[in-house]
């Protein structure tokens, strides 16, 4: 946060991936929008709606990749790479791989590892194997929460229609998987709180005891999932339940007072 040019190029990167990402969304609507007109709360979406035509968002999806393209010049060859490797993933996901069963899921992983990536490359800095295996678990475990709430939804007598590849998860299979990836999560961001890697780029050991907001962040999720029928929107949750968003506070807090306590010898 002290770095300006760090600070900077991290900037730059994370409104890269906005427009790029926003072009992906337009993409996925524009492909899935008569499966959205089918489901209760998609159908609102502007282009199933009819409030965007498909044109509009054609013409809106070249805007954003032309200003998406022009960032990426002042940005790291490898980062304009792994976005390209991004973009190229979701367009698989939205054509193909949202259709087969757990290829869809980890193709979402797949992204949020590419971003995790990529930040690294902007700010030519090496990532942690351990904050690699961090966010493929906890990406699985997004992504199979919101296949869950889609499979246990009220309308899931529509779910041929709305999601083809619904029809080959069960609650029960969708249920251990969650629990899995539920524990990686936890067991990985642990690991890499006490690892050589984090030591020695923060010279604290003291980021493990951020752990208990990790595992309360990941039970509340949990409690809203199998209690409230919740998951399917996971932005949603994040941003709007009050729990989650205090622990998430509190965790990005108690980081910042123990990385710079640590880099100035407080």
């Amino acid at each position: 946060l002290f770095n300006t040019s760090y600070l900077i190029k991290s900037l730059e990167g994370f409104a890269a991936f906005c427009f790029v990402a926003s072009c992906v969304y337009i993409i996925n609507d524009i492909i899935d929008v008569e499966a959205d007109r089918a489901h209760k709360k998609k159908r609102f979406r502007p282009i199933a709606s009819g409030d965007v035509t498909v044109r509009q968002a054609q013409i809106f999806f070249v805007i954003l990749i032309i200003i998406a393209a022009a960032i990426l010049t002042i940005l790291p060859w490898r980062f304009a790479m792994v976005i390209g490797l991004y973009l190229l993933n979701n367009i698989l996901y939205s054509t193909r791989l949202k259709h087969m069963v757990l290829l869809d899921v980890f193709s979402i992983s797949v992204g949020f590892m590419l971003r995790v990536i990529a930040g690294a490359y902007a700010i030519d800095v090496q990532v942690s194997s351990w904050m690699i295996i961090t966010t493929i678990f906890i990406s699985l475990f997004l992504g199979i929460s919101k296949r869950r709430a889609e499979v246990s939804g009220t309308d899931a007598q529509n779910i041929a229609t709305q999601r083809k590849v619904l029809s080959d998860y069960s609650l029960g299979y969708v249920d251990q998987i969650n629990t899995i990836t539920a524990a990686g999560t936890i067991l990985s961001y642990a690991l890499y709180t006490a690892s050589d890697k984090t030591f020695a780029v923060f010279h604290t050991d003291k980021l493990i005891y951020t752990t208990p907001f990790v595992i309360f962040g990941i039970f509340r999720y949990l409690y809203l999932l199998h209690n409230k029928n919740l998951g399917e929107n996971p932005a949603g949750i994040v941003t709007k339940d009050v729990p989650i968003i205090v622990v998430c506070l509190l965790w990005a807090i108690v980081c910042a007072i123990i990385i710079y306590k640590a880099k100035f010898g407080l």
